[in-house]
């Protein structure tokens, strides 16, 4: 059964998911940059995805999500790493750059757009406001799986949802309290 929404609950569920999105992506953006440039390789297990890969599979989806919401359709086709996004901080760039260019687009859509109910791969179908928290879930998952991979590879975590160990040692290096 396909749900629908009434349009001022889609333009209320915007305004609870957008801002959290907006937070949540600038926390990503952390956890990506913290990735040692020269240890995008690492892995925590051979079966695992490099610590590169799963830093671009977060960006990747979150373009096919966000853009998928206010295209009012998604495109399942892959995104290419373009040629000059090479490490961490490439990636960390281009996330952040496609990020600032779908937030206005996600700010503008009408409660009908919002509403519209979109198809997820044949598997489910719900309106295109939904789908933020599906994409909220989605990344805060694999940034847990990234941010674990931080420490063993020699980086350090950045404060997530508080304050981590490395940051609080950061905030008394700097002669904080």
């Amino acid at each position: 059964m396909t749900q629908t929404l009434p349009p001022d609950y889609a333009l209320f569920l915007r305004t609870v998911f957008l801002p959290v999105a907006e937070r949540e992506t600038a926390t990503t953006k952390q956890v990506i940059t913290a990735i040692p440039p020269d240890k995008g390789d690492y892995r925590p297990d051979p079966v695992s995805k490099t610590a590169q890969e799963l830093a671009w599979h977060i960006a990747a989806s979150e373009k096919r999500f966000y853009n998928g919401i206010a295209d009012g359709g998604f495109d399942f086709s892959p995104v290419p790493r373009p040629d000059a996004v090479k490490n961490s901080a490439d990636i960390a760039r281009w996330y952040g750059e496609m990020i600032a260019a779908v937030l206005p687009r996600l700010q503008q859509m009408s409660a009908e757009q919002l509403g519209k109910v979109l198809d997820f791969r044949g598997m489910f179908q719900a309106p295109a406001v939904t789908f933020f928290q599906i994409a909220l879930m989605h990344s805060s998952h694999h940034r847990g799986q990234l941010s674990s991979y931080l420490r063993p590879m020699g980086g350090k975590v950045p404060a997530i949802y508080g304050e981590s160990h490395d940051s609080a040692e950061a905030r008394k290096a700097a002669g904080g309290a």
